[in-house]
């Protein structure tokens, strides 16, 4: 069976893992910002947003006694989030500067 987690640490896994959410949607909009501002605070932002990222998840990780498998989930979760927005927006670059679309009104 499933040990649930400990009373005491209900609250600190709820927040954490709230927490992981909001850091990574900061750090995919903040990288998103920085690649159409090309600004440095902007950058540095996002990787502060991962950085937090990366804390709350081991504090998840601990909170909720993560072990064998669940390490594993945690740090593919890691990497994913920081390789997601940068792959995302590559896929949009890509898409959006393609020469070859048109329109219905450049056709007629």
């Amino acid at each position: 069976m499933i040990e649930p987690v400990a009373l005491q640490d209900f609250f600190v896994t709820f927040f954490s893992a709230a927490l992981i959410i909001m850091a990574g949607a900061s750090y995919a909009l903040l990288y998103a910002w920085s690649k159409v501002n090309a600004s440095l605070r902007i950058k540095l932002a996002a990787y502060f947003s991962y950085l937090v990222l990366i804390l709350s998840v081991i504090e998840l990780t601990r909170a909720a006694q993560f072990q064998g498998y669940w390490l594993i989930i945690s740090f593919l979760m890691v990497i994913g989030y920081f390789f997601a927005p940068i792959g995302i927006w590559y896929l949009c670059e890509k898409t959006h500067n393609d020469l070859t679309i048109t329109t219905e009104e450049e056709t007629l």
